[in-house]
This record gives structure tokens, C-alpha cells and sequence, in this order.
């Protein structure tokens, strides 16, 4: 290891007294690997065996749900009763070879349901284009904690390393945190003092359930990317709210999947999209931070590190297109700084990039990614099988 990528493998000790081996993470992905009835597949345990053989200090598995008529797609794990528990145990303990942390991360995609398994609902009744919710009562706020909690003591029983709870991207707990979606007027709504209540009440749940020594880790927009969403502003209150709990890890992001949007991770540009915010974070909080987007080179993930921005740096789409990418960057088998070269394409269609990195992760976890994949394919694929899983989710689960 050369001595200019040491500052990615120093380890990290977090306030809850674990210890991630590096300072690279796989980020939360939708990888959309389940089987249909919220069960990890072969491929999904491969997956992240290789990325745990890649050399990822921390790897986040995406949308592991507590109740499965609010899933964000029908490749979703779904842990509740009826699960195959062994399977999750097969996927933790592969998920976790050479010593990477595996963290799963709790979900719920509340106004974001996806509609052919579900019926969206989230903190207010929406009618908008594309988007159709009601409003959970008052007393379905109130369960929600619980439900988070017993999702992360069964993520804890099963061998996961620690939790994430998903509270970015338009999901559930991001729509409470937004005033695009959240318009209540009670003790959830109004002020972000209000709108961020749930979130505080589900941390301090989980945390109840899993014990001092277990790590939670909280993901978070800097902003929604949207007008009249989640300000920065906003968000940085929000942080300084979780510097007075016990979260281990602020995982930053920013972007929401609201119908039409543009993602952040289509973004031009080569710089990381919310370091800025990172380091106004740091005056709010002693958490340490990870931030997640737009890391496309190792000069960059270096830089980040060693100024202050950033204590773990989340990567996602370069480890689609190279799941050894971290024992690259430390054994210095690269070339130029160990970027990876991103494909670019003509005129996608919406959602066409996802399902072709969602397709990829497919190939690598059946071991066949070096097969040509191109657009108009991948895209018909990845419909295809959300329409088989989606058949199989209903037989299950209901709608």
C-alpha cells in the first residue's frame, strides 16, 4: 500500500466501539436481488461475498423491510414472519467474509410503494403526477418505531453487523423529514423539529432493541434536490438532533426518486456532490460521517479523508463496474489514480440507467460480468423480472 491511500485504510472506531476495518464503503443499493417473497438469492449472496472479498471495509445492503406492503420493489428482502432465516444467516456471513462489516439497512417506502405490490402511503394524502399516496393515520405513525426495531433485532440475531435506517431518498422517513410530502398539522408535521419526531423515535426504538453495543447507522439528504423539499438548511438541524442520540454513523446523501426527478447519481461533473455539506455537518455533530455520491476517483475519496470532509466514503455505482475496486486502490494494481471508467449512454430512457447497473449487479453476483450488456436489453430484463417477482409478491404477501 502506497502511502498515499493510507488514509483510506486506517480503521474506525465508532462511538458505539466497533471498528470498521477501512474507510470505504459500499453504499446501500436497491440490488433488487431478492427472490420474489423477500428471501436472499444465490446471486445475492455472491454478490456480496465478492464485494467483501473486494476489499469494502463496510458494505450496506439496500431496502431490507420490516413489512412487506410497503417494499420499494419485489427484490426487496422482506424480514418478518415466514422469512428464510437461513438464508439471511448464509447472506451475513458471506456478506461479512475478510472481516467487512455487513449492515443492513431498514426500509420502508411508504409514499414510494411500489404499486404492483403495494399500496403507497405516506405521512399526507398525495394526488400529484406519477404519484398517488394516502395519509397513515396516527396511529400507524406510532407503530412505526417498533416495527423498525424489531427489523433491527432480527438483522442482529441473524449476524448482521449493524443497521442503517433508510432515511434519505424519498422514502419513508425522508418524506417526513420533507414538506413536499409531509403537510400535517400534529406533532409529526409543521416545524422540522415536528418532522423530524419520527426518525429520533425510531432511532431511540432500535437502539432500545439492540443494545449499546450494536451499531445504527442513520442515512440522511443533505437535500431533496426538489422544490419545497428537505433544505439543507433543514438538514443540518436535523444532524445536529442526531449528535444528541446514539447513532454511530451519518451516512449523507441527497436526492429524492420522486417521479420524474433527476437522480444525483446521473449528475455531469467529477466532483462528490455533498462534501460542502459534510463540512458544515462537522460543526453540528461528533458522529462521524460518511458521505455517499459522486466519488469517481481515488485522488477524490483520498482527498475527502485526509481534509476533514469525510470519515468513510461511500461508494456504489464504481463498485458495479468493479467489485475489487478497494484491493485495487490498496495494492496499487491501477492505472492513473484506479478510476474506473464509467459507461456512458445516448438518450436513456428514465429508470434506464438503474436497471442497467441493477442488471450488472445481477451478472456479477452469477459470476458472468464480463458479458456485453446493453441498454435496450438490460432494461427489458429488468422489467421482465420485476413483473415475475411482482406476480410472486402478491401470491405471498397480498396487496
Amino acid at each position: 500500500m502506497g502511502p498515499e491511500s493510507a488514509a483510506l485504510f486506517r480503521p474506525l472506531e465508532l462511538p458505539c466501539g466497533e471498528v470498521l476495518p477501512n474507510r470505504l464503503a459500499k453504499a446501500a443499493m436497491s440490488d433488487s436481488l431478492g427472490d420474489g417473497v423477500g428471501n436472499p438469492t444465490d446471486a445475492q449472496k455472491r454478490l456480496y461475498e465478492r464485494w467483501a472479498k473486494g476489499g469494502i471495509g463496510l458494505s450496506i445492503i439496500g431496502e431490507v423491510q420490516g413489512n412487506p406492503h410497503f417494499a420499494e420493489k419485489p427484490g426487496n428482502l422482506v424480514l418478518t414472519d415466514g422469512a428464510e432465516l437461513n438464508s439471511f444467516r448464509s447472506l451475513a456471513k458471506k456478506g461479512s467474509a475478510g472481516g467487512t462489516r455487513l449492515w443492513a439497512q431498514l426500509g420502508h417506502a411508504g409514499a414510494m410503494t411500489f404499486t404492483q405490490i403495494g399500496s403507497p402511503k405516506g405521512p399526507s394524502a398525495l394526488d400529484l403526477p406519477g404519484l398517488t399516496s394516502a395519509a397513515l393515520s396516527l396511529a400507524e405513525i406510532t407503530d412505526l418505531p417498533m416495527e423498525f426495531a424489531q427489523t433491527a433485532r432480527q438483522a442482529q440475531d441473524l449476524g448482521f453487523g449493524g443497521v442503517e435506517v433508510h432515511a434519505a431518498h424519498g422514502f419513508l422517513l425522508s418524506q417526513f423529514l420533507s414538506p413536499l410530502f409531509n403537510h400535517r398539522d400534529d406533532a409529526y408535521g409543521g416545524s422540522i423539529g415536528n418532522r423530524m419526531r419520527l426518525l429520533l423515535e425510531v432511532i431511540q426504538a432500535v437502539r432500545e432493541a439492540v443494545g449499546p453495543s450494536f451499531p445504527i447507522g442513520v442515512k440522511l439528504n443533505s437535500t431533496d434536490q426538489l422544490n419545497g423539499g428537505l433544505s439543507s438548511e433543514d438538514a443540518l438541524k436535523v444532524v445536529a438532533a442526531l449528535d444528541e442520540t446514539s447513532v454511530d454513523l451519518i451516512d449523507i446523501s441527497g436526492g429524492t426518486y420522486f417521479p420524474g426527478a433527476a437522480s444525483a447519481s446521473d449528475a455531469a461533473g467529477s466532483d462528490a456532490y455533498f462534501l460542502d455539506f459534510a463540512r458544515a455537518a462537522r460543526d453540528c455533530t461528533q458522529v462521524p460521517l460518511m458521505v455517499t455520491g459522486g466519488f469517481k476517483t481515488r485522488a477524490q475519496a483520498i482527498e475527502a479523508v485526509t481534509t476533514g470532509g469525510a470519515d468513510v466514503i461511500g461508494l456504489a455505482r464504481g463498485l458495479v463496474i468493479d467489485p475489487n475496486l478497494p484491493k485495487r486502490w490498496h495494492d496499487g494494481a491501477f492505472s492513473q489514480q484506479g478510476d474506473v471508467t464509467f459507461p456512458r449512454f445516448a438518450n436513456p430512457p428514465e429508470g434506464g440507467i438503474t436497471a442497467w447497473y441493477t442488471m450488472r449487479l445481477t451478472a456479477i453476483g452469477e459470476d458472468r460480468e464480463k458479458a456485453d450488456l446493453g441498454l435496450p436489453e438490460a432494461v427489458a430484463a429488468y422489467e421482465a423480472r420485476d413483473a415475475k417477482r411482482s406476480a410472486l409478491w402478491r401470491a405471498r404477501f397480498g396487496l
